[in-house]
């Protein structure tokens, strides 16, 4: 058998020719072999692990960007927590306050306060008696009728500036210079207007309010009204003067109630500041039986004087 052959190389020296085993023939067939299978091998794994780092890179890419978009959103929600915070204690405050502004309301129309209870129930206490307190004093005479600049007679016994002898002065002569606005201190009706010379006031006009009341106002320089005209409280009804039995310019101002002369004093200083103490200072009037009486009633846009 013919185990050898010849590799021939021609050169510019010429032809040569060598004779190998063919074991070494297959040796080197496979060393070509194997080294080509080592070749694509590590081709193979190059291209693997360079798709590997690829997708590491992309896959931490991917990581970096979720966790900075996490970061971006803690932050926004610490600034969401800082700002919410902040408007927690905002609102803390302003309740604070509300409360402490509601504890003085209570306080001012007499209603007891208490900090277990929840403060919108404290609200619409409040609120509710406010708007019975303002009726009231929408529907009962209160306040002066004339800006108020002190008494040149009080309610009670006197000597009568004119006549010269004691007598029950029925009323309050109110500090007034000539044709100062006179304004009705109650809801009413306009009773009598007109020049009354039986009673020595002058120019007289009575009102008649609800529940009883009336009011009086004497010795006026001109009325502004009619008899039978509807008034709310605050509206003008005359000027003041110095007709009738009078020594000078003012106001004579008398309450009554079902006939009962009042001291018109007491009213005349009645407002929500001060709501409970005519409730003491005037026992003439069953007040319980009033305030349960007009407990139905709301005024929607209780008025004022002008002072």
């Amino acid at each position: 058998m013919n185990e050898h052959f010849t590799i021939t190389i021609h050169d510019d020296n010429g032809v040569k020719q060598f004779n190998l085993h063919k074991f070494v023939k297959k040796a080197i067939l496979y060393s070509v072999l194997f080294l080509g299978f080592i070749a694509l091998s590590a081709i193979g794994t190059i291209l693997y692990l360079k798709y590997s780092v690829e997708q590491i890179e992309q896959k931490r890419s991917e990581m970096e960007m979720a966790y900075n978009s996490l970061k971006l959103k803690n932050q926004m929600l610490d600034e969401s927590i800082k700002n919410t915070q902040y408007a927690l204690d905002v609102k803390k405050e302003e309740l604070l306050e509300v409360s402490d502004s509601l504890s003085e309301i209570e306080a001012l129309i007499g209603l007891s306060s208490h900090a277990e209870v929840p403060l919108k129930e404290r609200v619409n206490l409040t609120k509710l008696d406010s708007e019975q307190r303002a009726t009231l004093l929408q529907l009962i005479p209160s306040g002066s009728p004339v800006p108020y600049n002190g008494i040149t007679s009080k309610f009670g016994y006197r000597v009568h500036p004119t006549l010269d002898r004691k007598e029950f002065h029925r009323g309050t002569d109110l500090k007034a210079a000539m044709n100062t606005p006179v304004y009705a201190t109650a809801d009413g009706v306009v009773e009598y207007s007109g020049y009354h010379k039986k009673s020595g006031f002058g120019n007289l006009v009575i009102l008649h309010h609800n529940y009883g009341f009336k009011t009086y106002y004497g010795h006026l320089n001109k009325v502004v009204l009619e008899s039978g005209t509807f008034v709310k409280k605050g509206d003008l009804i005359a000027y003041t003067g110095n007709t009738g039995m009078s020594s000078g310019p003012h106001l004579h101002y008398e309450i009554r109630f079902i006939s009962r002369l009042l001291n018109p004093f007491w009213f005349i200083k009645w407002d929500v500041k001060n709501y409970s103490e005519i409730f003491e200072k005037e026992k003439k009037i069953p007040w319980q039986s009033l305030i349960t009486a007009t407990t139905h009633i709301k005024v929607q846009k209780p008025t004022q004087i002008p002072q």
